[in-house]
């Protein structure tokens, strides 16, 4: 992919510079897990997206050329589950130019893919684990599929040369007696893990408060098994805070959307999989680019319409989050991809 750099980077309203795009692939997964594509609204009779509304792989390569011309370097792909979407590695390989290249995945398909996602110029992958216990990770992710999936997915990652990273959502009462034994698991065997505060993000997961464990606490237990020192964040614009342990057995992030907000450093967009721009993990609405693909717009006229909606962005729904969570319509996780 050719590089541009004759415009700036994009900033909006409150000067946050547009660098990260995470874009879905596909609105489908092999799991349901709880806190983003719950079984009683995603069971066997929903209605996933026909191909032919997706984005093609030549339409996803020109839309993130655009965005790398308004000063995108990072993209993310991610889904639904993204190794669900045929050809995957192909379209990897067509965006192999950008400087940081990752994936979010539930790991169960690596094994099939991992080596050649790591050919094709896939740089990493976040892998989603909420638990480390064989009855707890099935009754999160609602599936009959072994932990021992997700673990083979990482290993094949972690041996194909990729990058990696864990996610993990906490949960009171559902997951949060996980956290010592996941931090455990992640210094034995060298992995990044990063605990997530459950958000409310849509409207279909059932958040409430009450399950929050938030980040001071999630910090403070780690802590006390193996002291932990804050560290600078690798990069402008960071989500998770990171600390690495005193006796230099690695690192753990925390993400603490709910807790302490970082709106004022977000820089992220998020293209769903029907190619709408959402500027906000929790927004409602996302801007059509797909009809202006389809519909025979340049790519000049394409920037004109992200630098415009970019510098129009106020978004920080995070900071006006009320005791009883977000209010009104929010688009579902698993149509932009978290």
């Amino acid at each position: 992919m050719e590089e541009r750099l004759d415009a700036g980077p994009l900033r909006d309203r409150l000067g946050r510079p547009l660098t990260d795009v995470r874009l879905s692939v596909t609105d489908r997964c092999n799991f349901r897990c709880r806190y983003c594509m719950p079984r009683e609204l995603f069971g066997a009779g929903h209605a996933f997206l026909p191909r032919s509304e997706l984005l093609s792989f030549e339409e996803i390569t020109r839309l993130l050329g655009v965005f790398r011309r308004g000063g995108v370097r990072k993209v993310r792909l991610t889904g639904g589950e993204p190794l669900l979407r045929g050809g995957l590695p192909d379209l990897v390989a067509m965006l192999s130019g950008f400087a940081d290249l990752a994936m979010t995945t539930n790991g169960v398909l690596l094994p099939k893919h991992a080596a050649v996602l790591a050919r094709n110029g896939l740089h990493r992958v976040t892998v989603s684990l909420d638990a480390l216990d064989e009855r707890t990770f099935r009754a999160m992710a609602d599936t009959p599929v072994a932990l021992s999936a997700v673990l083979d997915g990482i290993t094949a990652a972690r041996e194909a040369g990729l990058g990696v990273k864990v996610n993990t959502v906490v949960q009171r009462g559902v997951n949060d007696h996980q956290i010592e034994e996941l931090a455990a698991w992640a210094r034995d065997e060298g992995v990044r893990l990063r605990f997530i505060e459950y958000m409310d993000v849509g409207t279909t997961n059932g958040w409430v408060r009450d399950k929050v464990v938030p980040a001071h606490e999630v910090r403070e237990r780690v802590d006390a098994l193996w002291p932990l020192a804050e560290v600078a964040p690798e990069v402008a614009g960071e989500v998770a805070t990171r600390f690495r342990y005193r006796d230099g057995g690695g690192e753990i992030g925390i993400i603490a959307s709910v807790t302490a907000p970082f709106c004022q450093t977000c820089t992220r967009a998020r293209v769903s999989a029907v190619g709408e721009l959402y500027t906000c993990l929790f927004a409602a609405r996302g801007l059509d680019l797909r009809a202006l693909l389809r519909g025979g717009a340049t790519d000049e006229e394409l920037y004109a319409v992200l630098a415009r909606h970019w510098a129009g962005r106020s978004d920080r729904a995070s900071e006006l989050r009320g005791e009883e969570g977000l209010r009104g319509p929010r688009v579902e996780m698993s149509y932009i991809g978290g």
